[in-house]
């Protein structure tokens, strides 16, 4: 599991026509706190994209913690962020790292365990293919037309459809309800069109460090991929054929930006005026600066353990959130009533102005509003490893 820990490590640097059916990916095993999970796989079968698109056979991974009661009513489902996979909770190994909202799901924290069954899912098109403990169903999938990955002939994917096929595994799992929906970034993204798509199954909506996709967005996103189509090695999508290197160097100049980008300008602060050892960049044009070095570390280490294929495909299902409503305000006229939405002010990605906007669209809309907001150091980062303060704010807002 040394990849997995690397994966997590480095996340938080910047997830056939057979009937549906589960099978499994690793034994569980017993363990103290945080306990030991299994890694299951759903088998979708046949899904047809709100594009139109047909793919043949889908799956994801997923986990769950805790046990679904007789009206299947008190099940949760956590989204993961851009970086992420279903690794939200729990352990993957004895040994393996905790997932990244560990502090507010298990036994006797903010999202019980003991009163929840949480379930958290692999999204299609999840960045993570390298790691073995993801599961996705992607353009580094085989067609089973062709025999070979599907490459950029893979259907585009909206932020709906990750919805449309969690949707699936819950009503496999014979979840009737959600007493909560909720995730960070691209989660809490999932988060708000779930809240849209089914209304009605979604009883709450906690969307972290998330707001609206808009024109602004959807421009930093092309922004973030563009490293990827400019890279050689890239070749328009074909470069899983054996032999052919993986477009690496422009996928972690990618991550570069995205790793930057996520964090807030206290957090550099540590490599101010700072030089690596032997470097002196008043000399030497091609020395770095501590921060440049950092940045290139962390982006090249990111890059291993991710397909930059599905990079891009991540980037349009994000640039397609809510892409079925007008606008924002007709897609929350009809949502989830009640929401609790969790901003953090140093935010650089979703900016703290665009979050009250959104705030400020629920309740035009007649929505219940709650509000909080997670604080530290690390800017958009902070909803993914900075939510444990929040805990009791959590837990209330379940108990209403």
């Amino acid at each position: 599991m040394r990849r997995r820990g690397l994966l997590v490590a480095t996340a938080l640097l910047a997830a056939g026509t057979a009937a549906p059916g589960i099978m499994p990916v690793a034994m569980a095993q017993q363990a103290a706190v945080p306990e030991v999970l299994e890694k299951r796989v759903f088998e979708a079968g046949a899904f047809q994209t709100r594009g139109g698109a047909s793919i043949p056979n889908t799956r994801i991974g997923y986990q769950t913690m805790g046990r679904l009661n007789a009206a299947g009513d008190n099940a949760v489902l956590i989204c993961h962020f851009f970086s992420g996979n279903s690794h939200a909770f729990g352990r993957l190994s004895a040994t393996g790292p905790a997932g990244y909202w560990d502090a507010i799901i298990g036994p006797g924290k903010a999202i019980d365990t003991e009163k929840y069954f949480v379930v958290s899912a692999d999204t299609l098109v999840n960045v993570n293919v390298p790691d073995a403990s993801t599961v996705t169903t992607g353009p580094a999938s085989i067609n089973p037309d062709t025999g070979r990955p599907w490459g950029m002939a893979f259907p585009v994917i909206a932020m709906r459809d990750f919805v449309e096929v969690q949707k699936r595994l819950l009503d496999s799992l014979g979840v009737k309800r959600l007493a909560l929906v909720a995730g960070p970034s691209n989660g809490g993204l999932q988060t708000i069109e779930w809240a849209a798509a089914y209304p009605d199954f979604v009883q709450r909506a906690m969307p972290v460090i998330a707001a609206e996709i808009d024109a602004w967005m959807q421009g930093w996103l092309d922004i973030w991929e563009a490293p990827i189509r400019l890279d050689p090695n890239w070749r328009e999508g074909d470069y899983y054929a054996l032999g052919r290197e993986p477009p690496l160097r422009g996928l972690a100049e990618a991550w570069k930006i995205v790793t930057l980008h996520a964090r807030d300008r206290l957090w550099a602060k540590q490599y101010d005026r700072k030089l690596p050892e032997g470097q002196d960049p008043a000399r030497r044009i091609g020395d770095r600066f501590a921060i440049e070095k950092w940045l290139d570390d962390a982006a090249a280490a990111r890059a291993r353990t991710s397909d930059a294929n599905s990079f891009l495909y991540m980037v349009r299902a994000n640039q397609l959130f809510l892409n079925d409503y007008p606008s924002l305000a007709a897609a929350m006229e009809g949502a989830a009533k009640r929401w609790l939405v969790i901003p953090s002010p140093t935010d650089r990605v979703f900016v703290h102005d665009g979050a009250q906007e959104f705030i400020e669209v629920l309740r035009k809309a007649g929505k219940a509003v709650e509000t909080a907001e997670v604080t530290g150091p690390l800017g958009h980062l902070n909803g993914v490893v900075g939510m444990a303060p929040l805990g009791d704010r959590i837990r209330a807002f379940l108990a209403e």
